[in-house]
């Protein structure tokens, strides 16, 4: 699969005929709300975990050197916390377009903190998209972000925006802090 994934996404007729839909945000789209929604709720997934797998070739970074942002990765027991807006469909041009670097919309279940369920829609940047990056360890991926930077800023000004908005939701991520410890080291060493 290429990196434009926006023709791929508008071919998706996921809750055609609805009026309204839930959208989940794990990543920037915790912080970075620059579309219309009709409401805004804390909520969390599970059997998925957030992992900063993904290259961004358009934000985050440059076709030449890519920048590495969050995607999902299926995994059996997990949760990852993050962010649901009700939005209309006619917000998915900009969004398809914002999620466009290896991003598809998928179903899942969403938990509201405050009690609840929906099924809504979630931008997933699965494997076999041109812009997976994968695994690797915590402080090869903090010198990632630490050297990166693309048309939306510094790739470390992402994580730590995503840190500061999953502390003030008062939620815990192993991955994103042991990161940021990475971080801080490099921080130090600079």
């Amino acid at each position: 699969m290429s990196h434009d994934t926006i023709i791929a996404n508008q071919s998706l007729h996921r809750f055609d005929g609805h009026d309204r839909i839930w959208l989940f945000g794990y990543g920037s789209l915790i912080w970075k709300a620059d579309f219309s929604y009709i409401e805004r709720r804390a909520a969390r997934i599970h059997g998925w975990s957030r992992r900063f797998w993904q290259g961004s070739h358009d934000h985050r970074g440059t076709p030449e050197s890519p920048g590495r942002v969050v995607t999902l990765v299926a995994e059996a027991g997990a949760s990852c916390a993050g962010m649901a807006y009700l939005i209309t469909p006619e917000v998915f041009d900009h969004l398809d377009h914002r999620e466009k670097n290896g991003y598809l919309r998928e179903t899942l279940a969403i938990e509201f903190k405050a009690g609840g369920h929906e099924l809504g829609l979630v931008y997933i940047a699965n494997p076999a998209n041109a812009a997976f990056l994968g695994d690797a360890s915590d402080a090869d991926i903090a010198r990632h972000i630490a050297n990166a930077k693309g048309p939306s800023g510094l790739n470390r000004d992402y994580f730590r925006h995503l840190a500061d908005a999953l502390r003030e939701l008062g939620e815990h991520d192993p991955h994103i802090e042991h990161i940021g410890q990475e971080l801080q080291k490099i921080t130090r060493v600079d």
